[in-house]
């Protein structure tokens, strides 16, 4: 039943980018960075119940330089944002950040001046996960999500050239006060 059946020979091929996109989505580090309600649904879902150590995902890190992911878990306050930064900065390369709920994603509800409006303008987001506040089962999913981006991603100056294609790419896009359609 194990893999040594399904390869008799004893032999297996792959590339060195495949098996370390395998080992970095396996092993997951999450800092812990939970400001509003959506902070109990991620506690939650590393509980009993929803169990996220099945994905890699053992314990929650309290110091950045232990952790690969960050998860910004709720409302970022402008006073909060250097903050956010400043811990965004010391961690690891290479690193994900995935905004949980609508009011990391886009601000919310608090269409103010003391709320950033998207922690995107402080660093940059890999995964957004919408709800207010989402379910556990929506965590776990946008991380499964993240974890097929992960262990597709390129290495070394093949990694180098698609960062350099995505920021050329975002360069030319369209802004969006010109979009056209259900933006406007």
């Amino acid at each position: 039943m194990g893999i040594e059946e399904k390869l008799p020979s004893g032999v297996l091929l792959t590339t060195v980018e495949g098996v370390a996109g395998y080992m970095r989505k396996a092993s997951f580090w999450p800092a812990t960075f939970g400001l509003a309600c959506c902070a109990i649904e991620m506690m939650t879902s590393g509980g009993p119940k929803y169990d996220l150590a099945r994905f890699g995902m053992e314990v929650f890190r309290a110091s950045p330089r232990q952790a690969d992911l960050m998860i910004v878990a709720g409302r970022v306050s402008q006073k909060m944002a250097p903050v956010l930064r400043q811990i965004y900065d010391q961690m690891p390369d290479p690193k994900w950040v995935l905004a949980m709920g609508v009011c990391a994603s886009s601000g919310g509800m608090f269409n103010n001046y003391a709320i950033v409006q998207g922690v995107d303008h402080v660093v940059p987001v890999d995964m957004y996960l919408p709800g207010c506040p989402p379910r556990p089962e929506m965590l776990i999913d946008a991380i499964l999500k993240l974890h097929d981006q992960v262990q597709h991603t390129k290495l070394g100056s093949n990694r180098t050239r698609e960062i350099e294609e995505q920021e050329t790419a975002a360069l030319r896009a369209l802004p969006t006060s010109e979009m056209k359609g259900l933006l406007r």
